[in-house]
């Protein structure tokens, strides 16, 4: 399978050799669809909620069943962090991943991983 050119990820231009951050590619899909920005939100948010609910459901001795009340116990959350997140703009963002960085530095040679391909 073909990769895509340096600084191109799914046709948003990311700068030279670099490609956008996933949440970017995604917000920049669904509004090239014209899916309503509100939806939009809540709908990436409650995505990245069962992703990690899956996660857990995986680790730990959760069971589909309680995996699914965790779920919708988030749903609430999800709404209003997708409420009170609207309106803000490119100088509202901020964060920090030191861990998340050294760990995916040492991904490729851990002896377990969570899930396989």
């Amino acid at each position: 399978m073909a990769r895509p050119a340096a600084g191109r990820a799914g046709g948003v231009a990311a700068g030279r050799d670099r490609v956008p951050a996933y949440p970017v590619v995604v917000g920049a899909a669904l509004a090239s669809a014209g899916i309503d920005v509100d939806i939009s939100r809540r709908a990436y948010l409650h995505a990245f909620a069962a992703n990690l609910v899956s996660a857990a459901v995986r680790l730990i001795p959760l069971g589909q069943t309680d995996g699914l009340r965790v779920l919708a116990a988030l749903e609430a959350k999800v709404r209003s962090v997708a409420t009170g997140t609207a309106g803000l703009g490119v100088a509202d963002l901020g964060g920090a991943a030191w861990m998340v960085d050294w760990c995916s530095a040492r991904h490729e040679t851990q002896y377990t991983r969570l899930f396989r391909s």
